[in-house]
């Protein structure tokens, strides 16, 4: 029997491989389509101000971190490590394991970002100290990363640690509907209970002899057995470091944050940006905000009020500098408005074809505009330029869109299969790579999709092969 790769193997798993490839117009779709309206928290969740008040507690350090290095150092400067770690050590007053705690924490969070080596401050700290929705979605971008936040004992083995990760979500459920201290033999019965069933899930059934007049396959050695107790104080440490839960004597209870966290997930919502009033009189960014949960034919008449009144030149302008933000669902959404431009935009979107986050779009913009169908217009990118797209889109959805839209979005790559997806999305270096696959994983219905996502999430953080 011939030995495979693991990514060969990962890929002949049917579980693992992608429905036929939509256009990427699709893809573009699934930013701008319409979310349902939120349902209501339950009764006694504290209101958006008091959670975002409690997350930007939890991340303090993090944004202190965050704005030194992405702001108060020379600009273009890179990642903290050696001298930057101690040059950040000595201006923020803090001790080295926590500028590197809090390194690790911004960038899970989203609020810095590292282009070409450089480091720049993500939309979410820009946005920090005057929009809550920002503040939260950074917050449970950390909570979705807590296993990379708190490492995992060095003594066990990976796929253990990776079953405790799978079975926490129902974990965080038994302690939402608690609604109160749970003690540790509880949350214990019930992890074990959830990866005997993990076990079962994937075990094999041996070939009946009286059916096939052959021998009973020989059943497959037992897996070995793993201290549960360990792996949950881990998981339990793990999601308290992260602000979720607090632990007392043998017992844990969810904070406000983590109690909200999990109902989110159970509704599978997330905060929608807030559409302000008065779009026409607004800036470009402010307008877009406003379009985002418009259907397209809204959102087109919208942006041609908004351009009547301004010069051409300047508006093109303010379009393709919010598209140069951080927010890829306002960079998506200028290019649409750009669209409605049309001719008068020609010039200025092709001298942007050369920036490496707006090449994708103003490839297909230029091909749309010189006469190619929308759905086939895809093919003029190549393979990493439709993987980059593909990922903006994905962080998009995974900060504006519900969790099923995201979870759907994965069937628009141009990959085969889930494996190849991966690598090329390490490959092409999407600055947000870490955060959406987190995401990802956090959502996806099937573990092993989930479980492959969450490792290829690990090996970027780390810097693995």
């Amino acid at each position: 029997m011939t030995s495979r790769k693991p990514d060969e193997q990962l890929a002949r798993n049917s579980r693992l491989r992608l429905v036929r490839s939509r256009p990427l117009t699709a893809a573009r779709g699934a930013v701008a389509a319409r979310t349902r309206p939120a349902p209501r928290p339950p009764e006694g969740t504290p209101p958006p101000a008091e959670l975002a008040r409690q997350a930007r507690a939890v991340l303090a350090d993090a944004v202190r971190i965050a704005r030194w290095a992405a702001v108060d150092r020379d600009p273009g400067a890179g990642p903290l490590t050696g001298q930057a770690q101690e040059r950040a050590a000595a201006a923020l007053n803090l001790a080295h394991d926590q500028v590197h705690a809090s390194w690790d924490r911004a960038r899970l969070a989203g609020l810095v970002e590292l282009h070409d080596g450089a480091v720049r401050p993500g939309w979410r700290l820009q946005a920090w100290d005057r929009d809550d929705s920002a503040v939260l979605r950074g917050w449970v971008a950390l909570f979705d990363a807590w296993s990379l936040v708190h490492p995992a004992p060095e003594d066990v083995e990976p796929a253990a640690v990776a079953e405790v990760v799978e079975a926490v979500p129902q974990v965080l459920v038994l302690l939402q509907l608690s609604a109160g201290p749970v003690t540790a033999p509880a949350l214990l019965d019930l992890l074990q209970q959830r990866v005997a069933e993990l076990h079962e899930e994937r075990c094999e059934v041996p070939l009946d002899p009286d059916a096939t007049g052959t021998e009973a396959a020989e059943p497959k050695p037992a897996a070995p057995v793993v201290p549960l107790p360990p792996l949950l104080d881990w998981a339990l440490e793990g999601l308290a470091a992260v602000g979720a839960l607090t632990l007392g004597e043998g017992q844990a209870t969810l904070t406000p944050l983590g109690n909200w966290a999990v109902w989110v997930k159970l509704e599978q919502i997330c905060v929608a940006a807030q559409s302000p009033a008065g779009n026409i009189e607004q800036s470009a960014e402010q307008m877009l905000r406003g379009c985002a949960r418009l259907t397209p034919g809204p959102a087109r008449a919208e942006y041609r009020a908004w351009l009547a009144p301004r010069t051409v030149g300047s508006a093109i302008s303010e379009l393709l500098s919010v598209a140069r933000g951080e927010d890829a669902l306002l960079r998506g959404l200028a290019f649409e408005a750009l669209r409605v431009v049309g001719a008068p935009a020609e010039s200025s979107v092709r001298a942007v074809a050369e920036d490496g986050s707006l090449r994708p779009y103003a490839l297909l913009w230029l091909a749309e505009y010189e006469g190619a169908d929308p759905e086939d217009a895809h093919e003029v990118l190549t393979r990493e330029e439709s993987t980059w797209l593909w990922m903006d889109t994905a962080a998009a959805v995974a900060d504006h869109g519900e969790s099923d839209l995201l979870v759907r979005h994965l069937d628009s790559a141009v990959q085969g299969n889930v494996p190849t997806l991966l690598r090329e999305v390490r490959a092409v270096g999407h600055p947000r790579t870490v955060q959406v696959l987190v995401a990802l994983a956090a959502a996806h219905p099937d573990p092993a999709v989930a479980k492959a996502v969450r490792r290829a999430a690990f090996q970027v953080h780390t810097g693995a092969s």
